[in-house]
């Protein structure tokens, strides 16, 4: 008969447990701090947001109201206790921040509207152009910048670094104007403002993209429409977008160029697009990533001027003009939005670090 030892003994693993099972994987625990940091993040910005706001020398009541009813204390004083501009600044945040939990950023006074309506409007016009651009930029920066270094000191690498200094240094503002003229006004090549035209109609709404929308809806005639739109103000932010791009990538390759692993891969005899795809642009990925990441995030926030120029209706446009008005919660609401879109533009870039990089995830 078995002693209670050998049973003990022979029992199979609920009481053997192995202790690295007790712990999250590297890349989870990674994740999870970044979220927490990002957390805290925001509700940092809704500090800083509020606080900005507040400190803005002049009277949002008189602003909202106007001269005639401004002029009157009744008024004000009714219109102070209707929005809650008569309690403390603390108690002020605390109600602003409760009320964003509930969804609500206020009313502008600017469109009477309450200010997620106006932004679920104006971010997906933002958020299309943005996407239009960094897709483009991408392709077309990161693939220059990789030849150029790839080519270092030669003709084509001194071409494409001045076409990059030119991207970079011209101003945008004075480009979109200058695209503006030439190719709507002068030669009728490009479709004017607005990102449909007038005899259209935006299509079903599903994302507020148009360019999606009309394709989920099957109105070809309403996309390429929209995509015509698109391509001005896209072109002249590409041009900014690709040059910076350019740059950085150029610079990224030619620190992993040398590297033993780079060496060693065309010391096997892999072919060359191998070694550039696999091993170069791999080891280059991660400040590639990162200027990326920024450039979206920026384009993302609202690009102004070109907005204004082109009548893009997007959150730079709408943050102009609430700023202009000294419309209060539009001008919170955008700023809680830029800094929302750059904290989770960050926190995917941090996430695709871990993936792509073990080193980064175990630190």
């Amino acid at each position: 008969m078995p002693t209670s030892s050998n049973s003990v003994s022979e029992a199979p693993g609920p009481l053997v447990t192995d202790k690295r099972s007790r712990h999250l994987h590297p890349l989870a625990r990674y994740i999870l701090v970044r979220a927490g940091i990002s957390v805290l993040l925001i509700f940092g910005v809704t500090l800083v947001t509020f606080t900005l706001a507040n400190l803005v020398p002049a009277d949002p009541a008189q602003a909202a109201l106007g001269e005639r009813a401004a002029s009157d204390p009744e008024i004000v004083a009714a219109y102070r206790e209707a929005r809650g501009l008569d309690k403390p600044l603390v108690t002020q945040y605390v109600v602003y921040v409760a009320n964003l939990f509930r969804g609500d950023l206020g009313n502008s006074t600017q469109t009477n509207n309450p200010v997620l309506q106006d932004l679920s409007v104006a971010f997906p016009a933002t958020a299309e152009l943005a996407l239009f651009i960094i897709l483009f930029s991408i392709i077309i920066g990161v693939g220059l910048g990789t030849w150029a270094a790839l080519r270092q000191n030669r003709f084509s690498d001194q071409l494409f670094r001045a076409l990059s200094l030119v991207g970079i240094s011209v101003p945008t503002f004075w480009l979109a104007l200058a695209a503006f003229y030439v190719f709507f006004y002068q030669l009728r090549w490009a479709p004017g403002t607005g990102r449909l035209s007038a005899a259209l109609q935006p299509p079903p709404h599903v994302t507020g993209m148009y360019t999606v929308d009309s394709v989920l809806a099957g109105q070809w005639a309403t996309f390429g429409d929209a995509l015509a739109h698109l391509v001005l103000p896209g072109s002249v932010l590409i041009l900014y977008t690709v040059g910076l791009l350019l740059r950085f990538s150029r610079s990224a390759v030619l620190d992993v160029l040398n590297q033993e692993y780079v060496l060693a891969a065309r010391a096997k005899g892999l072919r060359p697009s191998a070694v550039v795809f696999r091993y170069i642009l791999r080891g280059a990925s991660l400040p590639i990533l990162t200027i990326v990441g920024l450039a979206f995030g920026s384009l993302l926030s609202g690009t102004v001027l070109t907005e204004q120029v082109f009548g893009w209706g997007g959150i730079g446009q709408y943050a102009y003009r609430s700023a202009t008005t000294l419309d209060l919660p539009a001008v919170m609401g955008v700023g809680l939005v830029v800094g929302v879109v750059y904290i989770l533009t960050n926190f995917l870039i941090d996430v695709v670090y871990g993936v792509i990089d073990p080193r980064v995830r175990v630190q």
